[in-house]
């Protein structure tokens, strides 16, 4: 593997990251919306859509946790290619590996 393609892995495991601490706060900022919607007395339609669309965003965590996790266990492999020592991107995959981590 290239180093090329050692920077896209990191890059892949920071993108994932990013997208499930998206899809966290969508969710942390719809289930306050619903609140809000309920506390004022809406519209039924309108709280019970807020929900279907709080639902779908929760769908979504497990399957981003998934691709992290495939993403990240990749990148440690290739981490590990005595290959890279020395090199930027290695430091770089370190580092991001260090920083990104996603409970169960």
């Amino acid at each position: 593997m290239t180093l090329k393609e050692l920077k896209i892995k990191t890059n892949v495991v920071k993108r994932i990251y990013k997208e499930h601490i998206g899809y966290g706060k969508e969710a942390e900022y719809q289930q306050k919306r619903i609140d809000k919607l309920i506390a004022d007395n809406a519209d039924e339609a309108d709280v019970r859509k807020q929900k279907e669309v709080l639902d779908e965003t929760l769908q979504m965590i497990p399957d981003v946790k998934q691709r992290f996790a495939k993403a990240y266990k990749e990148l440690e492999d290739k981490v590990e290619d005595p290959q890279y020592e020395g090199s930027d991107e290695l430091q770089e995959a370190r580092t991001v590996l260090a920083e990104t981590t996603i409970e169960e």
